[in-house]
Order: structure tokens, then sequence, then C-alpha cells
């Protein structure tokens, strides 16, 4: 289940990296390798979110909708921090403050500044075209959209199909327990 002030904070950790303005592609793509990286070491995601392959490579499907302003943003979600979409790009509303990101605890700010070492020198494109040659849980879905389950991104990682299996039931079992707590 989608943690939007969590990825609303990732987010803004790396626009803030970049100057406070990206291009939402690069962005998307930074965000989804984090994710990834964190399911990686810890076997947990980040941001809750699905993931999907498209067109341009993988993504974070219900942050893509963020993006794009297709869902109402939460208070204090992706619009309190985070400007509409103009000319492809987003930029941060405000400058951060010291205790802006507090829905990110350290191994995740380990996280998202590994990703900006490895990948904040990229290009758009070149980010883009690194998604689609080194993440093999992606398949190019021909102009649509195709889910990307954790199963086959724990496969795609290295992990075996019984410890992917047992990891990608654990995150199922958490977003059950997350929409049981959402009711209440």
């Amino acid at each position: 289940m989608l943690n939007e002030r969590k990825v609303t904070q990732m987010a803004a950790y790396f626009l803030h990296k970049r100057g406070g303005r990206m291009s939402h592609l690069k962005l998307m793509k930074l965000l989804y390798l984090a994710d990834r990286e964190s399911l990686r070491l810890y076997g947990l995601s980040m941001s809750g979110d699905c993931m999907v392959s498209m067109p341009h490579g993988p993504v974070l499907s219900m942050t893509l909708n963020l993006m794009d302003g297709d869902v109402e943003s939460l208070p204090g979600g992706w619009e309190s921090f985070i400007s509409a979409k103009e000319n492809h790009e987003l930029a941060l509303k405000t400058e951060l403050q010291a205790d802006t990101l507090d829905e990110l605890s350290k191994a995740d700010t380990d996280v998202l500044e590994t990703i900006w070492q490895q990948f904040g020198n990229l290009s758009r494109w070149q980010i883009r075209d690194y998604t689609h040659q080194h993440c093999p849980e992606w398949e190019d879905p021909h102009g649509s959209s195709k889910p990307i389950g954790f199963e086959k991104l724990f496969q795609a990682l290295g992990r075996s199909s019984d410890e992917a299996k047992r990891l990608a039931d654990h995150i199922g079992e958490q977003h059950h327990i997350d929409e049981l707590f959402a009711t209440l």
C-alpha cells in the first residue's frame, strides 16, 4: 500500500540533490531504483507502491499517477511539497528544512544517497536506457503497462525461487495488514 508521505519525501530528497528541479522521467527512474535497492537489501519496499513495466521502463504505479496529477494528493502529501508537472519537469515548492524528511529512516536515506551517487549524473534518457538494459524484471509492454510482481523482482535480484516467493508473500501480508489498519 502506497505510503504517499514517504514517497513524496523520497522524491523531495532527489529533487533537492538536483537543485530543486528535475525531469519527471529521471525522477521516476531514481525512485524506482531506490525502491528496488531497498527490496534487494532489506526485502522491503520504501514506497509501498506497485511496480509496473511501461514503455519507458519500470515505474512506481501510484507515484506516477501523483506525478501526472491523475489522483488527488493527501494532506501533507505530494502536492504539499512538489509542484505540478510543467514541461515534463517537477520541482520542489519550498526549500527543504532539516525535519522535512521525517518519514525516512537512516537506512532509507542511505539507499537514496547510494542511488543518487550511482545515477544522479545520468540524463533522463541514459537512466531510462539503464533500466531497460539492467532491470530484467522489466518487459516491454508494447505501449501499455504490465505489473511487475515482487516474486519476479526478487528473482531478477538473484534470489532463489523459494526465497523470492517467501519474500513476496511477506510483502503481501504486510500490504494486507496496512489495508486493515487503513480502514480503522
